[in-house]
C-alpha cells in the first residue's frame, strides 16, 4: 500500500483557472506548459493548498485505460506537489469537464464537479468554473446536461480514440481563448459571473467569490466585504489569486499584458 505523505510546509492558497492545455498547436502548448511547471516550481515553497478551477486541458477524456497523449511535465510537476504534500483541487470546466479518477487515484486531487464553499482563516470563498452561470450562455447551459449525462460519456467512450479525440480537438478550436473579444470588456458592469455573484450574496455571505471560464482577469468589489475574482487565463495573462491567510491578491506571473 501506497502512504501518501504529510509534509507540506507551506501556509498559502492558490487559485489558477483557463491553461487550456493542447490549445494552440503543439508549441503554443508546450511554451504554455513550461510557463505552468515555472510557477508550479515557485509556489511550491510555500503552497498548502493550489484550486486549479477548470478548463486545465483544452480538452480531456478519461477512457478506462487510456488518458489523452501530453503534458508530462506539467503532469509530473503536480505529482511532485502532492507527493510533498500540498493538496490539489481540480476543477471541471466546460473543457474538461470528462474527469472521471485517474487524478484522484495518482494525485490524490479533489475532482470538484459544480461549486464549492469553503473557509480558510474565517474568510468565505465560492468556488466555481463559472460555466452555465449568471444570464448567459443559454446554448451551452442546455449542451451542458447534455454532456455532463452518463449516456453521453458512455456513447463518446465507444469511440476510439484517435476520432473521439479529433473529434473534440475539432470542437474545441472555437474556444473564445483563441481570441479575447475587446467587446467583452465593454460589458464591464454586466458581466455575467458578476451579476451572479451579486444575486448569490443577496441569499449567503462570502468573502471571495472566484471563477474562472470568462478569460478576464478581473478584482471586483461588490459590496463593503465582498470580492468577485475572475481569474483570467493563460494564454494572454498568466493570471492568478493567492491568498496569505488574511488578504486575496490577483497576480500575474511573467507578465504578458493586463487588463
Amino acid at each position: 500500500m501506497y502512504f501518501w505523505p504529510d509534509m507540506a510546509t507551506g501556509t498559502k492558497i492558490y487559485f489558477a483557472s483557463d491553461f487550456h492545455l493542447g490549445a494552440g498547436g503543439y508549441e503554443g502548448s508546450r511554451a504554455r506548459e513550461d510557463r505552468l511547471v515555472r510557477w508550479l516550481d515557485m509556489i511550491k515553497a510555500d503552497a498548502a493548498e493550489v484550486f486549479l478551477m477548470g478548463d486545465v486541458f483544452d480538452f480531456w477524456f478519461e477512457y478506462k485505460t487510456v488518458v489523452p497523449r501530453g503534458y508530462l511535465r506539467f503532469l509530473g510537476k503536480l505529482a511532485e506537489l502532492a507527493d510533498s504534500g500540498i493538496k490539489l483541487y481540480l476543477f471541471k470546466g466546460n473543457h474538461d469537464m470528462w474527469m472521471f479518477d485517474y487524478f484522484e487515484q495518482e494525485l490524490k486531487a479533489t475532482i470538484i464537479s459544480d461549486e464549492l464553499e469553503i473557509e480558510r482563516n474565517g474568510k468565505k470563498f465560492y468556488l466555481h468554473h463559472g460555466d452555465g452561470l449568471g444570464p448567459g450562455d443559454a446554448t451551452y447551459k442546455l449542451l451542458k446536461k447534455f454532456f455532463r449525462s452518463r449516456f453521453c460519456q458512455w456513447l463518446f467512450a465507444r469511440l476510439h480514440p484517435n476520432l473521439g479525440v479529433g473529434i473534440a480537438n475539432y470542437w474545441s478550436q472555437h474556444s473564445r481563448i483563441a481570441g479575447l473579444a475587446d467587446k467583452e470588456r465593454m460589458f464591464y458592469e454586466q458581466e455575467w459571473l458578476q451579476v451572479f455573484s451579486r444575486e448569490l450574496l443577496t441569499q449567503k455571505y462570502f468573502d471571495y467569490l472566484i471563477f474562472g471560464h470568462r478569460h478576464l482577469p478581473l478584482d471586483i468589489q461588490l459590496d463593503d466585504k465582498s470580492r468577485y475574482i475572475n481569474l483570467g487565463e493563460w494564454v494572454n495573462y498568466n493570471s492568478y489569486a493567492v491568498f496569505d491567510g488574511e488578504e486575496l491578491r490577483l497576480e500575474y506571473f511573467e507578465k504578458i499584458k493586463k487588463f
